[in-house]
């Protein structure tokens, strides 16, 4: 039995890996934020219910990171436009 489990576990997180090689960098960092999340909040507390709390919590900082990097990433290619224009 205990082998069944992890042989399932092991498939479970086989097939989530390879789903995320289509994923742009924002999905990538809101679905590790939601495993992260939700796995630290469920082991912590037992309850499924904080686990969907913490994925929920560990997608938006996800998202939120990740949106962060985007505008610094943006405002380094103004920066170089505008150099090379001077």
């Amino acid at each position: 039995m205990r082998s069944t489990r992890f042989f399932i576990a092991v498939l479970g997180a086989v097939v989530m890996l390879s789903g995320c090689a289509g994923m742009t960098d924002q999905e990538q960092r809101m679905a590790t934020g939601a495993a992260i999340g939700g796995a630290a909040l469920g082991v912590a507390t037992g309850s499924w219910g904080w686990a969907a709390v913490g994925a929920a919590a560990g997608a938006g900082t996800g998202y939120l990171i990740e949106a962060q990097r985007e505008r610094e990433r943006d405002a380094f290619r103004r920066g170089v436009e505008e150099g090379r224009v001077q």
